[in-house]
């Protein structure tokens, strides 16, 4: 008879001690959890994300003019490329006085961008434009624009970036304005905003 093949076994650990073997030291030993009982009478308490008050499903009731209108940087590049007055095409899209705001990261990245864009950079000190300041860390725009939009409801926002538009679509109740075929058009805007209160 011949020697029998014992089949070699892959993947094959070596057997090690548990941390609560009673053969380890008490000081090596890992200590049993201990389960907090849970009070019945106490009240649960649950996580729900407050809807602002300014919002009637997805009508926005601080809307109206004067338009406060966030501006990001490429906005301001597209509307020197396209040969469009700030205030004066925001009015014309709106049929109301528009009032454009910058936030200090939106003049933080314009200045970085250098000589280049220094016609936007004169642009952006407009003293038309209304400046907010920032209290955040870092000078990243997107992320600025987006946390103030989300907290104040009042602003309508005017980029040309998708992956920012992307981002403001999901936070209901914001307008985004836009540049497209040489002048601006706004979306998500309800026709009787403008309209008289009755």
């Amino acid at each position: 008879m011949g020697k029998q093949k014992k089949a070699r076994k892959y993947a094959t650990m070596k057997r090690m001690l548990s941390l609560r073997d009673e053969r380890l030291k008490e000081k090596d030993r890992l200590k049993p959890k201990k389960k907090e009982k849970k009070d019945p009478s106490a009240l649960k308490e649950r996580e729900v994300p407050q809807h602002p008050s300014c919002l009637f499903f997805q009508y926005n009731t601080q809307l109206g003019p004067p338009y406060y209108i966030l501006v990001d940087t490429n906005f301001i590049n597209f509307s020197i490329k396209a040969k469009l007055d700030l205030v004066q095409s925001m009015m014309d899209c709106l049929y109301a006085k528009c009032i454009p705001c910058i936030t200090d990261c939106v003049m933080a990245e314009i200045e970085k961008l250098g000589q280049k864009y220094r016609v936007a950079l004169r642009i952006a000190k407009d003293p038309r434009f209304e400046r907010l300041p920032c209290s955040h860390k870092g000078t990243y725009a997107d992320d600025c624009l987006v946390q103030r939009v989300t907290q104040h409801k009042c602003y309508i926002v005017a980029t040309v970036d998708r992956d920012l538009k992307r981002r403001i679509r999901k936070i209901p109740g914001v307008p985004i304005m836009y540049i497209s075929n040489h002048r601006y058009n706004i979306e998500r805007m309800p026709d009787d905003y403008g309209a008289p209160r009755l």
